[in-house]
């Protein structure tokens, strides 16, 4: 008898009642009473069972639209408010950055209070308000306890409509973004995530633009004013409430607290402009001198969320570089050990999002990492024929997630707004299953041809120069442009 095993015994014989052992001390019994076989892989567990939450729709006074759903397990909250359009339709030319300082300067002080008695209010009522405005939506968002909702929620409506923007906080911001923007260009990740979009989609698609120290030094306070009164309407917003409450309980309290958010605003059209045309494949190298790994990103545009080939692609990704054990990550880390992880990800949006994989290789296995990208990508082409197992182990893992999408009041909230910034219909969760189960290997195949074009990859390396160079040359997988790290070509 190990060890363990006598200690549980012993635990056993102390018990006052046991034949009444349940939870742990029953899985202890029970491990004690059996050989414990390391050399065997434990059996899958039950899946767990999707329960999708229902919800309410209705409008606002001011025209904002109203999503509420109940979930009274805990006494929580979860409450937001989600703007469809962001900084891709609403910052001013040149301005990149003027989004994400107009949200955060919404916690730096309101008529009433300043930032430090903003912060105080909200660490009184355990909770805290979160402003974001990304490329195509916005927030503003808290989750609190039941009987805090109320009191939450006056704040947040004091911040988002009676923000004073003070210029010193504005610096101080400025500042901040300043010197992020400076340890970004040490950090080849993030000189990868900053050039890749603009090699695929140039200076003038909103997808190929970033913030840069010349637009966060251009913006000026009054920029930052009318970027909040411009974006922050009701016309285009959803206010999603989940937690322990009722629709009917919940619509006066926040008609009550967003009093003051008066009706304006329309929802934007999403018009993007044309794609550039794609160019032959290319490497793209960005030399980050000394590097010890390799940052890979390979991709082209992609289609935007609302294409019928949605499913197809998920599943396509998935055994492509979209979980641990796939093709990617099996091959790239598990078999030859170039990098901690590899993967692959469609960025689904209003437009054409891209498609990248990508991940750190060693520095000295750079030029066989790229080798082995391109392998697997010829091999989801159909070099290397989707087996029935791979076909069902990615249709189960992205069945098998749901689940967590409902696990909490937040991500209840989360998904319930990701649908409405979608416009995906309201059965779509119950749909899901359905329609990941309907994929073929044949439209795996099919998609992976019509998305993945490698006679136009674009492969943006950022690692040491001096020894990788040549190496990425002799692999013949595609002529090698020099970029500097902000994307522009070095002569």
């Amino acid at each position: 008898m190990n060890r363990r095993a006598f200690a549980v015994l012993c635990l056993l014989a102390l018990s006052p009642q046991p034949s009444a052992l349940t939870g742990p001390q029953a899985l202890l019994a029970q491990g004690a009473a059996q050989a414990l076989d390391r050399t065997k892989t434990p059996p899958v567990g039950k899946t767990p069972e999707l329960r999708v939450p229902t919800w309410t729709k209705s409008t606002l006074a001011n025209g904002a639209e109203l999503i509420v759903s109940e979930k009274h397990d805990l006494p929580l909250v979860a409450f937001s408010i989600t703007f469809l359009g962001g900084a891709d339709q609403f910052e001013p030319a040149g301005r990149r950055g003027v989004a994400g300082l107009a949200a955060a300067m919404l916690s730096e002080g309101t008529k009433t209070r300043d930032g430090e008695a903003l912060s105080n209010a909200l660490q009184l009522l355990g909770t805290n308000v979160s402003a974001t405005v990304g490329g195509e939506s916005g927030s503003i968002s808290f989750v609190a306890t039941t009987s805090k909702f109320p009191a939450t929620l006056d704040i947040l409506a004091d911040m988002m409509t009676n923000s004073t923007f003070p210029a010193p906080a504005l610096e101080r911001l400025r500042a901040n973004r300043l010197v992020a923007l400076q340890q970004a260009k040490a950090q080849p990740g993030a000189i990868a995530g900053r050039v890749f979009p603009r090699v695929l989609y140039g200076d003038s698609h909103p997808y190929g633009r970033s913030a840069t120290e010349e637009s966060i030094k251009a913006i000026t306070r009054d920029e930052v004013v009318a970027f909040h009164q411009t974006f922050f309407k009701p016309g285009r917003a959803v206010v999603t409430v989940v937690g322990d409450i009722t629709p009917a309980a919940v619509r006066p309290v926040v008609e009550k607290g967003l009093a003051a958010w008066t009706a304006g605003g329309t929802k934007p059209d999403f018009s993007y402009p044309p794609v550039p045309a794609l160019k032959p494949a290319t490497i793209y190298l960005i030399d980050k001198a000394g590097a010890a790994q390799s940052t890979f990103a390979l991709g082209l545009p992609g289609p935007p969320r609302n294409t019928p080939d949605y499913y197809a692609l998920q599943v396509m990704n998935t055994i492509l570089g979209g979980m641990f054990q796939s093709r990617l990550n099996a091959n790239i880390r598990e078999e030859k050990g170039y990098s901690y992880g590899v993967s692959s990800q469609f960025n689904f949006g209003k437009g054409p999002g891209p498609f990248r994989a990508g991940g750190d290789i060693v520095s000295e296995k750079s030029d066989a990492g790229l080798t082995e990208f391109m392998k697997e990508l010829r091999g989801i082409l159909g070099a290397r024929p989707v087996t029935a197992e791979e076909l069902q182990i990615a249709k189960e893992a992205l069945v098998q997630r749901l689940p967590g999408t409902f696990a909490s009041v937040g991500a209840i909230n989360g998904a319930v707004t990701g649908l409405w910034i979608q416009g995906l219909p309201d059965t779509y969760y119950q749909q899901y299953s359905k329609a990941i189960s309907a994929v073929t290997a044949d439209d795996v195949v099919r998609v992976a041809k019509k998305y993945i074009d490698l006679d136009h990859l674009a492969i943006v390396i950022v690692g040491d120069k001096a020894n990788i160079e040549g190496p990425l040359k002799a692999t013949g997988v595609a002529p090698i442009a020099l970029l500097d790290i902000d994307g522009n070509l070095v002569k």
